[in-house]
């Protein structure tokens, strides 16, 4: 069960990281008032959790940070490229202090340095005179947006909030650090003495706040409370100066709930004071007939003038339940195929009609919970914007990063995977591939490199390229090296592509020295056997002096797939049914060798094909009849001859032991229901390998 502490190192963890997202775009934009509030608002929210959970040294390290990012948003301060650094290394420093609530000697040593960094970017106002007043880099304000509104704040801790750690004192501080704040104390649930459970929280709070903060402001106060507590914010209208005493705080009380606009009326005939004929009637406590005097008094200091934008509601679930339900869906789907077999082959109606219901809510089943365990790819893409600037910066190069399709969804556990890969890849594209600025303007380039990363959806897969426009991949390089640590023989003819695959082999590295970032021949085959793990391909594409492209395939899930069931003999294999085209029938041409290329034409067109049975080495006749499906890969088509397609499978993913990695054309197994055990075939791996031996 995720613990309070828990709670507040998750959305820690997410303020950081929307705190890096902003410091970031602000070096791009450094006058969008946006960005730089999004950034002050994560970082008082980091502040104030701190120090409602007890890591009051974070707490206090982050009100200097969070002190001049105020100056900032007021226009003291510039967004310069070194206040930018300075706040980065201290969102670094942040994290690691959530660890635990004390800092070593070390952290505080580091936080001290972070800040004394600080104080010389950001001098107080006796050193405001250092910035001349002529230069063209001078403070330009930011705009601010005034709006004062009022906001009705009622909320009622849960029972064990004390037993849990929770103290109200640093909830009412922040509320009062945000603007004019009314608190009452409603204690009408507080018990006889006798009757008291002194670990209880018996006590609510009723507050009118007048702020020019927004409603996510508020919001923030609670945010590590919000699942557990009830929690009310509303916004309240202010406009009624012409209303009369008595009658507004009859209409407060309305407003809250309290009573009804009748019972005021009967009440008003006598035209006593309100407040305490209602109190004296019992309709009301005298504690509401405070907070809504607290509210009057409030009220009459603003007006409203912006209005309450509605928020979703979202539900936080540890990753490890996810990961559970996957399983469970890929038993029941197994299950489910079961099923389905018994009740074809007892050729029971009824027992096919329920089977076909439960067909179709597995299928739901499994779609909705793909769908909860998807994540866009832009939570990935958005860690690499950092690593490009911090790395151009050490290697003296400029270079930015532009990113596409970070809306497309991918498994997340494939994304989890996917991260160390991509940072090999764009270490090596700044390190390797963009040339340094005198060296772009020499050769009549833009001085500042490009990074393109994309990602799209094809089909059941998602595409994944990293492109840059430097220098390219020098392939005479490459071939050189290739023979000097005898990879390929010094008559070798290899293609472009099979020389640009060379980099791919274990240790391979072209580097001429090595560096903290590259040179030491690790990295390009780890991310070809992570891809490859992930059930994946990457290629290389490269045109010297242009740029080079990596293109990574990835399937969207590891767990369950749609896949078309063959057979092989006495054997059943499981096809990708996303890169199934089409399945035709070919007359049995008689025996031949394997590694003899074989032909089928399909409309005009010649498409080649390969033989299960024989690749496996599998007994019995070819039948008369032989069944080939059509898969395509890319721009190209080839087929696998089958004796029977059984038809579509939802295939679960058992992946295999490591005796079995690596061999081609395997991507899987998968459990049917009989108990007995598919291949999953991996199409494309297959048919290089095919081509390969024939070749």
């Amino acid at each position: 069960m995720t613990g309070p502490m828990d709670t507040f190192r998750m959305e820690a963890e997410e303020h950081l990281s929307a705190l890096e997202d902003s410091l970031l775009e602000m070096e791009q934009t450094p006058n969008d008032p946006e960005l730089i509030a999004l950034a002050f608002r994560a970082m008082h929210t980091i502040k104030g959790a701190g120090g409602m959970f007890g890591f009051n040294d974070l707490s206090g390290f982050t009100h200097h940070l969070e002190t001049a990012l105020d100056k900032v948003r007021s226009g003291s301060y510039p967004v310069t490229p070194e206040l930018i650094s300075v706040m980065l290394d201290a969102k670094d420093h942040i994290a690691g202090m959530l660890e635990s609530p004390e800092q070593t000697r070390v952290q505080l040593h580091v936080g001290q340095s972070l800040l004394n960094r600080l104080h010389k970017i950001t001098p107080g106002d006796d050193a405001s005179h250092n910035t001349p007043a002529s230069s063209e880099e001078s403070v330009k304000p930011i705009p601010k947006k005034i709006a004062e509104a009022a906001f009705r704040i009622r909320f009622t801790p849960s029972a064990n909030a004390f037993t849990d750690g929770f103290d109200v004192l640093p909830i009412l501080n922040e509320l009062h650090a945000l603007g004019s704040c009314y608190v009452t104390t409603i204690d009408s649930q507080v018990p006889e003495l006798k009757e008291l459970e002194p670990e209880s929280c018996l006590l609510c709070w009723d507050i009118i706040l007048i702020t020019e903060q927004s409603i996510d402001a508020i919001n923030d106060t609670f945010i590590f409370v919000a699942e557990e507590w009830q929690i009310s914010i509303e916004k309240v209208d202010s406009n009624l100066d012409d209303v009369e005493y008595f009658d507004y705080i009859g209409e407060i009380l309305v407003n809250r709930g309290l009573i009804t606009s009748t019972q005021v009326s009967d009440i008003l005939a006598a035209k006593p004071k309100t407040g305490e004929l209602l109190q004296e009637s019992g309709l009301v406590s005298r504690s509401d007939v405070d907070a809504a005097l607290a509210e009057q008094k409030a009220l009459r200091t603003v007006k409203e003038r912006k209005t309450q934008s509605a928020q979703d509601a979202t539900v936080r679930v540890p990753a490890f339940r996810l990961d559970r339900l996957m399983n469970l869906v890929g038993e029941l789907v197994i299950v489910q195929a079961r099923m389905n077999q018994l009740a074809h082959s007892r050729n029971d109606e009824e027992m096919m009609s329920v089977s076909e219901d439960l067909d179709r809510l597995t299928i739901d089943l499994r779609d909705n919970t793909f769908s909860i365990r998807m994540l866009p790819i832009g939570s990935t893409f958005g860690r690499f914007r950092r690593l490009v600037r911090d790395l151009s910066r050490d290697l003296g190069k400029e270079i930015r990063l532009e990113t596409e399709g970070a809306e497309t969804e991918l498994d997340k556990v494939v994304i989890d995977r996917l991260g160390d890969p991509l940072v090999h890849l764009i270490r090596n594209s700044i390190d390797h591939g963009i040339e340094t600025p005198e060296q772009r303007a020499a050769l009549g380039k833009e001085r500042i490199g490009t990074i393109h990363l994309a990602a799209e959806h094809a089909e059941s897969h998602v595409v994944i390229r990293i492109q840059d426009d430097g220098a390219g991949i020098n392939t005479d390089r490459i071939r050189e090296k290739a023979k000097e640590r005898g990879l390929i023989s010094a008559d070798s003819q290899l293609s472009e592509d099979e020389i640009l695959h060379l980099i791919f082999e274990p240790g391979f590295s072209t580097a001429q020295q090595i560096s903290d970032v590259s040179g030491r021949g690790v990295g390009m085959d780890v991310v070809k056997r992570s891809i490859q793990d992930l059930g994946g391909q990457v290629s290389i594409n490269s045109n010297h002096g242009k740029g080079t492209t990596i293109k990574i395939t990835l399937p969207m899930t590891l767990a369950i797939i749609e896949g078309l069931m063959v057979a092989v003999s006495d054997e059943r294999y499981v096809l990708p049914l996303s890169a199934v085209e089409e399945c035709i029938e070919l007359q049995n041409g008689g025996k031949s060798e394997r590694n003899d290329k074989r032909l089928v034409q399909i409309r005009g067109e010649l498409v080649p094909y390969m033989r299960l049975r024989e690749w496996f080495n599998l007994s019995g006749a070819i039948p008369a009849i032989e069944q080939v499906v059509i898969t395509r890969m890319g721009e190209e088509r080839f087929g696998f001859s089958v004796d029977e397609v059984i038809g579509q499978y939802q295939t679960v993913i058992k992946r295999l032991g490591k005796f079995y990695e690596g061999i081609a054309g395997i991507a899987g197994a998968t459990i049917l229901g009989d108990g007995s055990v598919a291949m999953i075939l991996d199409t494309v791996g297959l048919a290089e390998a095919a081509e390969s031996e024939a070749s």
